[in-house]
């Protein structure tokens, strides 16, 4: 009868598991965002060179709203207020700069932002956004993932991840780079100590 309970409740355990996590579609990324955590486990999108290498481009809004896709458990404003954390980009607005005034919107959605330390959000993190960019001008275009995982502590409902890493892959070379910072308050700005395998970030987001 234990084992028999135990077969009827797993998939109805990995049901509620996988429901915390919702996938939502824009027009230039993707997000899969945790309910429970208040911020996204994992975000794509293409780093593309006619993206960014426009003279003027689209200002940035710097107005951070709900997902309109996920209203109320994105509406997290209060949440971040006076916490002493920013509300860190994982698909950065600069890697839209050329495109619409939508297109620049949506990257200040709470369904993109985890709560990062300043000194990693400005540092190694804000880094690797401009390596990527340069990546982009010089081989036309790079795939990225990017996401956060594990609980250091709370901002109201927000919890405050652990790591966030990501993958950058450069589709003309197919050289894949994986890193993983740490969620601290120390700036730096080397990458190369960053760098991991992709499976150690496989392993990591699971």
């Amino acid at each position: 009868m234990k084992h028999l309970l135990m077969a009827l409740l797993f998939p109805v355990a990995l049901s509620a598991q996988k429901k915390d996590v919702v996938k939502l579609s824009h027009t230039n990324y993707t997000t899969y965002f945790s309910k429970s955590k208040k911020y996204p486990v994992r975000v794509e999108w293409w780093v593309t060179k006619a993206r960014i290498s426009c003279v003027k481009g689209t200002p940035r809004t710097d107005k951070f709203i709900p997902d309109p896709l996920l209203q109320d458990d994105t509406n997290l404003q209060k949440d971040y207020t006076a916490s002493g954390f920013d509300r860190g980009h994982l698909a950065p607005a600069a890697d839209f700069k050329c495109g619409t005034a939508q297109d620049m919107a949506e990257t200040f959605y709470f369904s993109n932002m985890a709560p990062q330390y300043p000194g990693m959000n400005r540092g190694q993190w804000k880094s690797l956004e401009e390596h990527t960019r340069a990546l982009a001008q010089q081989h036309d275009s790079v795939f990225v993932q990017a996401g956060c995982v594990g609980v250091r502590q709370h901002i109201a409902r927000v919890a405050v991840p652990t790591h966030c890493w990501k993958i950058v892959e450069v589709r003309a070379t197919k050289q894949v780079t994986s890193y993983v910072f740490e969620n601290v308050a120390l700036k730096t700005q080397s990458l190369t100590s960053h760098v991991v395998s992709k499976d150690s970030v496989m392993k990591l987001r699971k």
